[in-house]
This record gives C-alpha cells, structure tokens and sequence, in this order.
C-alpha cells in the first residue's frame, strides 16, 4: 500500500480507469461477438457490424484498445462479411 498522498492517489485513479476500462472491453467483445453470429447467420447483418465498428472506433478514441488493435479487428469482421456476402 502506497504511504504517500499522490502515490495513493494515483492508486485511486488506477482503479477507476481500470475498472472503466474493463467495462469497456467487455461490450465491445459482445458487440463482436453478436456481429459474427450476424454475419454467419445471415440476418441483421449490417446493423450489428456498423454497431461493432462503431465500439471499436470509439474504444480506440477513448484509448482503451490501440488503434491498430481497432483496425485489424475491423478488417477481419469485413473481410468475414465480404466471403459470406460473396456466397
């Protein structure tokens, strides 16, 4: 446990961002994974995936995932639509 004020302060800080990072994280691996199931299944497919781009943009503005992160899963959720939509 930190002894100095800042450094106790810092350690409340930490813990807020983590915890709203966390949240962050979660939503945006469910958002994923609904736009998957929408795209292997079929339906809805546009809604959910612009939903996903979407989390993941803003995940990347906030900081919470880096930007590259934010692009390489948005290439590969459309390059999984393109090869369906292509069938």
């Amino acid at each position: 446990m930190p002894n100095i004020q800042a450094a106790i302060k810092h350690l409340r800080q930490t813990k807020k961002r983590t915890a709203r990072n966390n949240k962050v994280r979660a939503g945006l691996d469910i958002t994923i994974r609904y736009a998957r199931k929408a795209v292997a299944g079929g339906k809805d497919v546009s809604t959910h995936v612009k939903a996903a781009i979407k989390a993941l943009d803003k995940a990347a503005q906030k900081g919470v995932i880096k930007a590259g992160n934010a692009a390489r899963k948005k290439s590969r959720l459309m390059k999984l639509l393109n090869k369906t939509v292509k069938k």
